[in-house]
């Protein structure tokens, strides 16, 4: 009896072991996606869609607009840690990645990374148009090609990181039939001015990480106490006239106005206190503030357009 038992719960436990491994591995590819980051892209290309698409809105659109692109997006987070691997192995805050523990291999990651971008390429190509798939590709080229390998050489590498960042509101424009036009260039405008002072509160906060890591970037090199804070005073002030412009050109109504004056204040006086005192305490309240702004600000964008268009 012993024997047959142990026969048959063999299977079971080997089975739940299976199980277990590859759940495990599952959640291992989730993390290699940066889900935080490319939830980020998908919510800001639905907006872009929403937007274009004025009173009719096709759901069956809009979803293969963002299967292809979320395909795109885990593409670029995989093949920008493939391309990081080293040097995310010398910072604490990404050493724990999956390349850097060796809990999935190079190769693999590589492999894993290009097929996201071919399949969501192709699916953009055959079921959305062009166009978005034009952009997409390029944007994928500017954030993994350019941008990554340009932060082990040069600050300029924060203003071409922001063209990427700011096309997936462009994409979701295309997607739903927009053309390149002032009303695109706005959406774009938004999202490349507010990623500075972003980005700078994030790469003051981490800065000898990056230091010993080898990237070069902006808080390393300033000329003196308050240049990086002058840097996104100047980015959070031209911010304010182009969110202005949604209002101009009708994309929303007065009430978008008013918030996105409020918002703009409120993210001028949070850089300017970070310029006056830089340090990891006022960087972190300037990072706070630009994570209520953008979602807030594009919310009120939305519900304001379609409330102009009852």
């Amino acid at each position: 009896m012993s024997t047959i038992r142990a026969h048959e719960t063999y299977p079971q436990s080997y089975n739940k072991s299976l199980l277990s491994s590859g759940l495990s591995r599952v959640a291992v590819y989730y993390e290699l996606m940066k889900p935080r980051i490319s939830v980020m892209v998908l919510v800001t290309v639905t907006i872009g869609y929403f937007l274009a698409s004025e009173s009719v809105i096709s759901l069956i659109g809009l979803l293969q607009t963002l299967i292809g692109i979320s395909l795109v997006a885990v593409a670029s987070n995989t093949l920008n840690q493939w391309v990081e691997r080293d040097t995310d192995s010398r910072m604490e805050r990404t050493k724990s990645r999956p390349l850097p523990t060796g809990r999935l291999s190079s190769a693999e990651v590589l492999l894993f990374g290009l097929f996201c971008g071919v399949i969501g390429l192709i699916f953009l190509y055959l079921f959305v148009n062009f166009q978005t798939t034009l952009l997409a590709c390029l944007t994928m080229i500017l954030y993994v090609g350019i941008y990554t390998p340009l932060k082990r050489k040069s600050t300029l590498c924060t203003m071409i990181g922001a063209i990427p960042g700011a096309l997936p509101p462009v994409l979701g424009w295309l997607a739903a039939g927009g053309s390149y036009s002032l009303e695109a260039l706005t959406l774009f405008g938004i999202l490349f001015m507010w990623q500075f002072p972003h980005f700078l509160a994030i790469a003051w906060i981490y800065k000898d990480q990056y230091e010993k890591a080898g990237l070069k970037m902006l808080p390393q090199i300033a000329i003196k106490k308050g240049h990086t804070g002058w840097i996104a005073i100047f980015y959070a002030i031209a911010l304010i006239p182009v969110t202005l412009l949604a209002s101009q050109l009708s994309i929303a109504g007065t009430f978008y106005t008013y918030t996105a004056l409020i918002l703009g204040l409120v993210y001028l006086i949070s850089s300017i206190r970070f310029m006056l005192d830089e340090s990891r305490k006022t960087a972190r309240q300037l990072l706070l503030t630009s994570l209520v702004y953008l979602p807030l600000l594009l919310a009120v964008m939305t519900w304001d357009h379609f409330y102009l268009l009852s």
